[in-house]
């Protein structure tokens, strides 16, 4: 298997995890999987009400760019990058692109 299905198949394999969570009885929140292959984009977005408050937005926002996949969003608790490394994906495949590039020297992952 090539470098690029190999890592579309790690996120596709990793992602439902994060739309199987449970919220709090009183908010009407889903959560959805959005994939975009050709464009190698994908998302975990949530949408819905708590209380009065309209939510809607990425909870994960992964895209793979250069032969590296690229976490531009990761507003979980259990953390997508540790995830993808579990799956075989190596460190240095691996971009933290919410980091600024500075700091990314000093997290173990790729720079860019």
């Amino acid at each position: 298997m090539d470098k690029l299905a190999q890592y579309r198949q790690a996120i596709k394999s990793t992602l439902p995890w994060y739309i199987s969570g449970s919220s709090p009885a009183t908010d009407q929140i889903v959560r959805e999987l959005v994939i975009d292959e050709e464009h190698d984009r994908y998302q975990v977005i949530r949408m819905g009400w708590r209380g009065k408050t309209r939510i809607f937005g990425p909870s994960i926002h992964v895209e793979i760019r250069n032969n590296k996949i690229w976490i531009e969003y990761d507003g979980t608790d259990r953390p997508i990058a540790d995830e993808l490394v579990e799956a075989g994906v190596p460190k240095e495949d691996i971009v933290l692109a919410f980091q600024p590039e500075e700091l990314r020297a000093h997290t173990g992952f790729a720079v860019r």
